[in-house]
């Protein structure tokens, strides 16, 4: 197939862009480690000792993150429906998250574990048509949170990639009721021409 102009730019400004050269410099798997590590040094959520689960984790940068942040006491717990190379320190499903049997599988891992942080990378794969997309990504974003009720620990954090557009704005009302603190955060290594921000939640209320 033929590479459409569009493409082409994309890689080229890929292959030059500063964060991919740093994370290719510095060993992350992706430029998106620098997201977690900016929004993790301004509001400190990961702690050592702390059980983190990384959801949409492939290539795997956030999780290369969080092992260092929690250290050998701490438990990183993954998943994605892409396949990642192993990771010393974490504990990783291949799966879609959006299947129930998935969703019980990963949850056997948890083994009933009370999780201090929840991270949500995850988007889903595009399909060009805006609406579909934005419906989708927002889903994704209402199953994290979903996730949060059953699992996150009462004052633990929710950090959430949901991007702007219709859904957007009443998924945040929903979202920041079951936090003490809800703040959005557009860190550096995201493209300034990306719809996407984070929503962090910090100080969870607590399951329903």
């Amino acid at each position: 197939m033929k590479r459409t102009r569009t493409s082409k730019a994309w890689m080229m400004e890929h292959v030059t862009d500063a964060w991919v050269q740093r994370a290719k410099a510095e060993g992350y798997r992706s430029r998106a480690a620098y997201k977690l590590m900016e929004i993790d040094e301004r509001d400190r959520l990961l702690k050592p000792g702390a059980v983190v689960v990384d959801l949409g984790a492939a290539p795997g940068s956030w999780c290369q993150v969080a092992v260092k942040k929690v250290g050998p006491k701490g438990k990183v717990f993954a998943l994605d429906l892409l396949e990642i190379e192993p990771i010393t320190g974490v504990d990783f499903l291949q799966g879609d998250f959006t299947e129930d049997a998935v969703l019980a599988a990963f949850e056997a891992r948890l083994d009933g574990q009370a999780v201090d942080v929840v991270l949500s990378d995850m988007a889903p794969n595009m399909s060009g048509i805006e609406l579909v997309d934005q419906a989708r990504s927002i889903h994704l974003a209402e199953l994290a949170l979903d996730f949060c009720e059953h699992h996150l620990k009462p004052g633990g954090v929710f950090l959430v990639k949901v991007f702007q557009g219709q859904g957007f704005m009443e998924f945040r009302e929903a979202a920041q009721k079951r936090f003490k603190s809800f703040q959005v955060r557009k860190p550096k290594a995201s493209r300034d021409r990306s719809a996407e921000v984070y929503l962090l939640g910090t100080g969870f209320l607590g399951g329903h």
